[in-house]
């Protein structure tokens, strides 16, 4: 496989851990703090990382940058994708929400052909349904059944905000330096959230404050593989290794609130884990023939 794609899917995949690791903290936090607050201290910590390394310099590229107005516009899809993912988790289950959510991978291989103008052969669609079937086999959901109501509609319509973002990301990937598409996707996400706090903010402790800011400094660093990884490969080879953060939720669940993951967890892991070798496989086959020849 070639060496920039084979590190846009570590660097992909590493991120998706970090975002799992990010979820399980705002899930430990939100439990009395409100969202909107969250965000806030988490937005305001990546855009202050991105002063540290990079100051003032960094901001007259931010602001000079060809990609500013793309990616307010991918900003805004984030944030309602939020808004909506969390005003679905109000009324659906775990299992259900995931794997409504989880139908972004496919929305995102179907945009890549139009938006981006990949080319997706058919191993890459394999991996795409291969990896969907784990997530609803672990998620259990395929003997409990859905009727499409407001939450299930909320849960799918993140799912399209979160594809077409992550698609106009490797869209402004390849035409911007990742520490500054950092800084202005946060800057945009702070100004968001701030216009929420005077009616939301709640007072907090020291542990709580250090908390929210670990949350930040891990999505910092997920961020920065994410925004690496898609400058790297085709969002199409990306996006079954979406899937790969089911494996780390449950994982992380178990470590953290003791939740005992059942059968179908581990054959799910193991459709998911096959949906990323079969990416895997052929990338590196096609290699040594394009080598060869």
């Amino acid at each position: 496989m070639h060496k920039t794609v084979t590190s846009g899917i570590l660097l992909t995949s590493f991120a998706y851990f970090l975002f799992s690791l990010q979820d399980a903290s705002v899930k430990w936090l939100v439990v009395a703090l409100p969202v909107w607050q969250i965000l806030f201290v988490r937005s305001v910590t990546i855009f202050s990382l991105c002063l540290v390394v990079g100051g003032r310099p960094l901001l007259r590229a931010s602001h000079r940058s060809p990609v500013l107005k793309p990616l307010f516009l991918r900003n805004l899809l984030l944030l309602a994708a939020w808004l909506s993912y969390y005003n679905a988790a109000r009324d659906l289950g775990l299992a259900e929400l995931t794997t409504l959510y989880y139908a972004s991978p496919v929305v995102m291989t179907i945009l890549s052909v139009p938006i981006l103008g990949e080319q997706v052969p058919g191993y890459r669609w394999l991996a795409v349904v291969v990896g969907f079937i784990g997530v609803v086999v672990a998620c259990g959901i395929a003997a409990k059944g859905l009727t499409l109501s407001l939450p299930v509609y909320l849960a799918l319509q993140a799912a399209v905000f979160w594809a077409i973002a992550t698609v106009l990301l490797r869209k402004t990937a390849l035409h911007e330096r990742t520490q500054v598409q950092m800084t202005i996707s946060s800057g945009f996400f702070v100004f968001f959230t701030a216009l929420a706090m005077p009616f939301v903010w709640q007072p907090i402790s020291l542990v709580d404050l250090a908390l929210m800011a670990g949350t930040g400094v891990i999505a910092g660093i997920g961020q920065f593989a994410m925004f690496e990884g898609m400058r790297r490969a085709p969002v199409s080879v990306l996006a079954p290794f979406e899937y790969t953060s089911l494996v780390w939720a449950f994982a992380l669940g178990y470590l953290i609130w003791s939740d005992v993951p059942g059968s179908n967890v581990f054959v799910g892991a193991a459709l998911i884990f096959s949906a990323g070798m079969i990416i895997i496989a052929r990338e590196r086959f096609d290699r040594r023939l394009r080598v060869r020849t």
